[in-house]
Parts: structure tokens; C-alpha cells; sequence
């Protein structure tokens, strides 16, 4: 096959030519030129969610965990208790995380089929003053559930109570507007609905709380507030930037607001996942969650109950025919999951169910439901 693979995964994504080629410059990390390019895309992010005004946002060199990491570790101060809604995996990384450098964390556990509940969240703030900060993921990709920012924040505003949002897979397809929703922070990366590709985060932080997070954060690397600090001072980032995934997401983002911003890529997601949902159930394979709590983000599909399923030769198959798929993060029953997101349109998205048909016949896997 003469075309790259295409990736039906929540991150690293399918990217175009035009963001593959912006890599293809060295770049001196203190050159004016590149500091330029760092500086218009942090103002291109908070257009984003219009938060010019009362957000500033800090990149990271890293992974997205990198950054999530970070800034839990920069927000929320020694003596801070840290409240993580967990209905999946990425759920339970942050509080792992949290707990690792640690911050007192509790951890309100619901439904990974469900979306996290704010009268539980109320709840829980009313029954435990002392908790500081509550961590949320906004669209949790270990099933695909859209978890209701706009309500989590307005419990959390309305206790005083600071919000993490760890917006992974969802920043720049769902829709983020800080003229309606409060966070203290916001979490997001090159490699996700924007389609850079991987290597670098991005945290946006209120500004109001900026002065408090001086001096809480026990890394030199993670440390946003002088990360912060030193980029508005010098135009510069403190330590060797990934100067190739700055350009690349650079121009993904010129590419993103060509296309019509957050809506145009909410509008060609949404009908990538309903292209995806019809073939699929037209093969007999059923998705794990409810429609009303699924995000177009990422499918999780029940596995074939065929005793001749197994998904690494499922996935070689679906691979050899030009796609791939991403395994479930499900511990309790077997599923695979399909992502909708990169610089792909419905047409692919037909392409890889007939990939699956066929990977089903090769297989010769005739039981799905």
C-alpha cells in the first residue's frame, strides 16, 4: 500500500502533507523567527476558547501526561486535597499521578459506561470542606464518555473549589468557552483534535490564580509557573524546545482555522463517528456505551464473541489493509476501540469498516454479537 497507515487511535493521528512537511526545517530554539511561531500559536490557543482575557496558556515539552502532570503539580498547592472523578483510565492516571508527588487525593469513583454525576460532585464537596481542587477528564478515552464540563465547573465555582480539566481528546473538536465555563486549568496537546503530531502540551491557567502557584511545584522541568514566567519575560521557553512539533502544530493550527475552527472539526468528527457507527452496526458489532454519554472522539466496541476472535490478529489483519485500530481499556469484558479523529473524513472512515468485513472473512470470524 502506497499511503501511510491511516491511525484510528485517540493520538498519535493521521496528519496532512502540509504538517508532515513543516518538520522538514531545522530550527534554532532562540531564533527570533521561532519565537515568534511559539508566541502565535499560545495566542491562537486562547482564541480557541476565548480566554484572552482571563487565561494565559503555558506549553510543555512532553507527552500530554507530561502536562497533566505538571500542572496538577503547579496548581495545587502542598497542602491541597485533590478530588479525581474517575469513571476510566485517564481518570486513574491523574490520581495516580497525584498521589505520586504527594498530594492528598480522594477519588469518587462512578460507572465507566457512565458520565460522572455533579450532584455527586456536590455532594462530595459539602461532605468534605477540606477538598481544594477537583480533577476531571473531559472526554475519558478509555471508553469514549463525554464527561458534562459545563456542570462540573459550575459546581466547583459556585463551592470555590478549583477545576482541572484534563481536555486531552476533546480541546479543539468539543466545544471549550471560558465566557460560560471556569477552570484553574486546562490541559490539551499537539497530537490530538488539532492534528499536530505528538511531543508537546499545553496548559491554559486562570490568571487570577497565577501568583499562588509560585514555588508549588517540586520539579524544575514541570514547573509552569516559570515556565510561564520566563517565556513572557524572554519570548523564550527555558529548555530545548521540540522545535519541529512547534512548527507542525503551527501550521495544523493555520489548517484548523482554515477549515472553520472548533465547530467545522466538531461537524466532520461527528460525521466521521455516524459513518463509522452505521458500517459497523451493518457488520453487527455493538458499541459499549449508550449514544447520549458518546463522545465523537473514540468508539469502544464490543469484540466479536467468535472463538476465533483475537485482537492482535484482528489488529494485523486490520493493519495489513491499511488501518489501525486501538485495543480496549476495558478490564471487566473484551473490546477494541476505533478513534475519529485526525485529518481523515467519512470516505476513510467507510474504508476501514470494509477493512474490518474483510478482516472478518480472512479471519474467518462469522459470530460478531
Amino acid at each position: 500500500m502506497d499511503r501511510d497507515k491511516i491511525l484510528l487511535t485517540p493520538g498519535p493521528l493521521t496528519t496532512t502533507l502540509r504538517t508532515k512537511l513543516a518538520m522538514l526545517r531545522d530550527w534554532g530554539s532562540w531564533d527570533s523567527e521561532f519565537n515568534a511561531i511559539t508566541a502565535s500559536i499560545r495566542q491562537s490557543l486562547l482564541q480557541i476558547i476565548h480566554g484572552s482575557n482571563d487565561y494565559t496558556v503555558v506549553p510543555l515539552q512532553g507527552s500530554g501526561t507530561f502536562s497533566v502532570e505538571a500542572a496538577v503539580a503547579t496548581v495545587v498547592p502542598a497542602n491541597g486535597h485533590i478530588l479525581v472523578l474517575d469513571n476510566g483510565a485517564y481518570c486513574k492516571r491523574a490520581a495516580k499521578l497525584s498521589t505520586m508527588m504527594g498530594k492528598k487525593c480522594t477519588v469518587k469513583t462512578f460507572d465507566e459506561a457512565q458520565a460522572v454525576d455533579p450532584q455527586v460532585l456536590e455532594a462530595c464537596l459539602q461532605a468534605d470542606p477540606s477538598i481544594t481542587h477537583v480533577i476531571m477528564i473531559h472526554c475519558e478515552t478509555g471508553a469514549g464518555v463525554l464527561n458534562p464540563l459545563q456542570a462540573v465547573s459550575d459546581v466547583c465555582k459556585n463551592k470555590g473549589v478549583g477545576l482541572i480539566v484534563d481536555a486531552m481528546s476533546s480541546f479543539g473538536a468539543l466545544e471549550i468557552d471560558t465566557r460560560q465555563v471556569q477552570f484553574d486549568a486546562l490541559i490539551a496537546a499537539s497530537g490530538k483534535c488539532l492534528e499536530g503530531v505528538p511531543g508537546m502540551g499545553f496548559v491554559f491557567i486562570r490568571k487570577a490564580i497565577l501568583a499562588s502557584c509560585e514555588g508549588n511545584s517540586m520539579s524544575l522541568a514541570m514547573d509552569l509557573y516559570d515556565q510561564y514566567q520566563y517565556m513572557e519575560k524572554t519570548t523564550q521557553w527555558r529548555f530545548t524546545p521540540p522545535t519541529h512539533v512547534v512548527v507542525a502544530l503551527h501550521q495544523a493550527i493555520a489548517q484548523f482555522e482554515e477549515e472553520g475552527g472548533q465547530a467545522a472539526r466538531l461537524a466532520r468528527y461527528t460525521a466521521n463517528y455516524q459513518a463509522l457507527i452505521d458500517g459497523m452496526a451493518a457488520l453487527g458489532f455493538q458499541p459499549f456505551l449508550d449514544p447520549q454519554v458518546q463522545a465523537p472522539i473514540i468508539v469502544t466496541f464490543h469484540a466479536p464473541k467468535d472463538a476465533k476472535y483475537d485482537f492482535k490478529q484482528f489488529y494485523l489483519a486490520a493493519k495489513d489493509r491499511g488501518f489501525i485500530l486501538y485495543p480496549g481499556k476495558l478490564t471487566q469484558i473484551e473490546t477494541f476501540r476505533v478513534g475519529c479523529i485526525g485529518a481523515i473524513g467519512p470516505n476513510e472512515m467507510k474504508q476501514a469498516v470494509l477493512a474490518v468485513k474483510q478482516t472478518l472473512t480472512d479471519l474467518k470470524i462469522q459470530t460478531v454479537a
